[in-house]
Order: C-alpha cells, then structure tokens, then sequence
C-alpha cells in the first residue's frame, strides 16, 4: 500500500503550543507553493516503485485555510502524477471555524472522504487561550455541515494537560466530543515544546504546567470512557469504531513505506529517510527549479530495530517477535526477551498466543520507560 502526505504550511493564525513548521504567508506565497509542490511530485514519483497510492493525507498547518480554487489545482496536480484512481483514504485536516458548506462540497467533489479536525478542547475560555479560532459550538456545526455533505468519517483531536483544564473539566469535554460520535479520537497529552508561546509563558510563570499524576489520570478517564462505548484502542494516542481506523497514521505505526510532499514533509522507504527543509522560500526556490529539496539518512539496522519496538509497542498489535528475530537476527531478539521478561513479570507486557508482545493497560501507562528498556543500546 503506498501512501502519500502533503504537508500544507499555512495558518491564519499560531496556536501558542505549536512547534510544526506552519507560516501566515498563504496570500503572499499559495499558488507558488501548490505548484513547487506539483512539480515535487513530478520528480518523485518513481519513488512509489509503481504501486497504486491507497492513501492520500494533506496536513499542516491548515489544509483548510487553502482557498478551494488552490485546493482543486493542487489535487488535480497530484491526479496528473499519481493516478490517485485507487485511493480509498483521502484526509483533509481542518480547522471547524474553516468547515462552511462551499467548502464541504468542494472537498466532496474532490473525492475527500475523512476529515480530521482540530477540536482541542470543548471549553471556549481554554481556546481563547490557547490561540485557538474557533469555539465549541463550531465544533458541533461543522460536524452537522461534514456529515450533510456526506462525509462521515470524522476525526477530531483532543489535547489534555493544558493550562486551566482540570480533571472534571478535561471529563466534560470528552463526554462532549462522545456525544457527536465522531468516528475516530486522537487524545495527546500537552508538550511545552522550547520556541513556542506555551514554553515563554511557562518560564515567565503566565501559566502553570499541569502536574504528571492530573495528566495520567486525565488518560486513564479518556481511555475508559471511549472503550466504554464502543471505541477501540488501537494506537496509544489514537481510538476509533470499528473500521475506522486511520489507515494512513497505521502506515507510519507497521513501517510502511510513504512519501512526504512539501516543506518539512518526511519520507520513508523502509531504510532512508528523506526530509524537505522547513523553510518555504528555500522549498519554493528548489522545486520550481526543477531540483528535489530533500536531504536524506539512512537509518543502520539498530536504528530500524528501534522504530520498530517504539511504533509496534505504541499499537494493539505490538511487536511480533518472530519477524523481529527474522529482520534483525538472533542479537536483537535476545536483547528484547532479556529486556521484556521484567516488564512481563510486572504485569505491564503481555505475550500474545501468536507470539506478538503487546502493553497492557497498566503498561500503557509506562509506555515511555519500557520502550526505552527495549530500544538498543550501542
């Protein structure tokens, strides 16, 4: 399965917690970059090694604020170089203040069928702080405007751990978000990421960081409130109905190959990785002159050993010891069983009947700690 992802950098405006490569120069610079961006794809597209794209993703930034004129010559470009006739996922993230009816039925007529959107919170007081354009009840419209449209495979995100949010509060607004049965949930917990806005207000003491143990009880709530009604756990961040999953975002959790288009995109073959520079006139400049942008790393086989722990033990369906021992050699297998046996023993990783080790929900909550127990220690 190939899957391809567009990075799409502008935003109207800065979240104060965000560190991805995001600009305001979409007035100034759209149409320049939609087409750097087709030509990347022009250059790139024997990396594919001819399989039909599955998979198509644009993020950001917000996709959402390209002006659906961009939008469609963006995506026809794309269809001129990849087909994109067998795509079975096609997602847009969005802002819901963005999500009017035209924009609904533009992406339709594109052939968009999952739109990820960027809720948050469901409290207008802690969005107003965060930097956030939208308010709660246009989170519910948006909902309402998608699903008329006939779009209804709907993913919202969900932030805990920000400044003001209590245990009640943060319980409240996951109730909210069940009550729109929303398709898939993806629920992260707050980073203070050095450069924001978030970080200085720390530092000069504007805000308060939520304390560990209020966090880890907020995901304990979000994890048996959403399997309670039907949600599966199937990435430790990520929950979805059944047959919902993000097939793409599984992509980057099983290493699978993908190509990243577009400033700060990422791509992966199974042993390079290539990265585009965060930086938009250096990006522009390179395409339209008819060079790739990339530069690139090829990760050593200790390097893939420990994707591979980290992204399987993120999932329900964990690490399958047996291709571990296959792709990695006798070293590396014994290096796990050594490193999980306490972990076992300690009740937080479970041994599957088909030999795949997986966290137990006890584990989850230590997922950082035993990952890094069984990653490779040169």
């Amino acid at each position: 399965m190939a899957g391809i992802y567009v990075h799409i950098p502008f935003c109207a405006s800065r979240c104060i917690y965000c560190d991805f490569f995001s600009t305001l120069r979409l007035e100034e610079a759209g149409a320049r970059y939609v087409e750097a961006v087709i030509a990347e794809a022009r250059l790139r597209r024997e990396e594919l090694r001819g399989e039909q794209v599955k998979t198509l993703y644009m993020g950001g930034g917000t996709p959402s604020q390209l002006p659906l004129s961009l939008f469609s010559r963006l995506v026809e470009g794309l269809r001129e170089v990849f087909g994109l006739e067998m795509v079975e996922e096609f997602t847009v993230e969005a802002n819901p203040d963005d999500v009017t009816r035209e924009w609904c039925e533009g992406m339709v007529s594109l052939g968009v069928n999952r739109v990820s959107m960027g809720v948050q919170s469901f409290e207008d007081d802690i969005l107003l702080h965060i930097g956030r354009r939208h308010t709660a009840r246009q989170v519910v419209e948006a909902l309402e405007r998608l699903r008329s449209a006939g779009i209804n495979n709907i993913s919202i995100d969900l932030i805990f751990g920000l400044p003001g949010q209590t245990v009640d509060s943060w319980t409240e607004s996951v109730k909210q978000a069940l009550s729109l049965r929303p398709q898939h949930i993806s629920a992260y917990g707050l980073t203070y990421e050095e450069g924001t806005r978030l970080w200085s207000q720390r530092e000069h003491g504007k805000v308060v960081e939520v304390p560990e143990e209020q966090c880890l009880e907020m995901y304990r709530i979000l994890v048996e409130l959403l399997q309670g009604t039907g949600y599966e756990h199937y990435e430790i961040s990520n929950f979805a109905l059944p047959g919902y999953r993000s097939r793409h975002n599984s992509s980057y959790w099983n290493n699978t190959p993908y190509l990243g288009l577009g400033a700060a995109a990422h791509s992966y073959n199974g042993t390079v990785r290539r990265y585009n520079p965060a930086d938009l006139n250096a990006y522009i400049d390179k395409l339209l002159s008819g060079q790739v942008a990339y530069q690139e790393e090829e990760l050593t086989l200790w390097e893939r050993y420990d994707e591979r722990v980290m992204l399987g033990l993120r999932t329900s369906e964990g690490v399958d010891a047996v291709k571990l021992r296959q792709d990695f050699g006798d070293e590396a297998w014994h290096h796990f069983m050594k490193e999980a046996q306490p972990h076992i023993d300690a009740g937080n990783l479970v041994k599957k009947s088909d030999a795949r080790y997986v966290l137990t929900r006890d584990g989850i909550m230590l997922s950082d700690t035993i990952i890094r127990d069984l990653m490779w220690d040169e």
